[in-house]
């Protein structure tokens, strides 16, 4: 299965975890333009953060294509920094302690980095096997499927199923991967993994 993933939101300075705010105040802004240029690939299915700025974008970037919502994919809890800036918590130790512990502490009130890792895996699994039922006309052939989620998100599952660290795979708003899945459950494994600003220079490069 060929897999794209790519993130909502609205740029900002502040933490924005649980909160709901909209995608776009004003239009669908930078994702939007980037899909005219042709940065993002062609789709069967597309599955969502159930999160307003998520949904807004999958519905923008794939107006033809009902998202599938996955509440597993929520953002991560921030609990008490949720919608605070460094500014309004430079002062706080905890965050400091959270700081010095590179973002392995829970947050307090909130989420803690495992307990978001284990719930964004069991939103996959969800996803693998709605993937797995899908029309038998469709036989065994491979399917193109697209993930429209938070940054945080990208960031559990990537360091669950292709290694690394949980910070290696940050990504600008509107920017994402593109991978293959393979294996089943717990030993499903994500494979070729590469930026799709890659592909989209690699399909300018052709059409140019």
């Amino acid at each position: 299965m060929d897999t794209a993933w790519g993130s909502g939101g609205q740029p900002g300075t502040s933490v924005s975890g649980k909160n709901r705010p909209a995608a776009f105040r004003t239009g669908p802004g930078r994702a939007f333009g980037k899909a005219e240029e042709g940065f993002y690939p062609k789709l069967r299915y597309v599955f969502s953060s159930p999160m307003k700025r998520c949904v807004q974008t999958a519905e923008a970037l794939y107006p033809d294509i009902a998202p599938t919502l996955i509440p597993e994919w929520e953002e991560m809890d921030f609990g008490r920094f949720e919608l605070k800036n460094y500014r309004e918590l430079k002062e706080d130790a905890y965050y400091q302690a959270w700081i010095d512990s590179g973002g392995t502490l829970p947050f307090p009130e909130g989420e803690s980095r495992e307990a978001f890792i284990r719930r964004c895996e069991a939103g996959f699994q969800r996803m693998r096997g709605m993937l797995g039922r899908r029309p038998a006309e469709e036989g065994a052939n491979a399917v193109t499927a697209g993930m429209v989620v938070h940054g945080g998100t990208m960031m559990a599952l990537f360091s669950r199923y292709c290694g690394g660290a949980y910070f290696d795979y940050q990504t600008a708003n509107g920017d994402g991967f593109r991978c293959r899945i393979a294996g089943c459950g717990e030993r499903a494994v994500l494979t070729a993994l590469r930026p799709l600003a890659a592909d989209a220079r690699l399909e300018k490069g052709r059409k140019g």
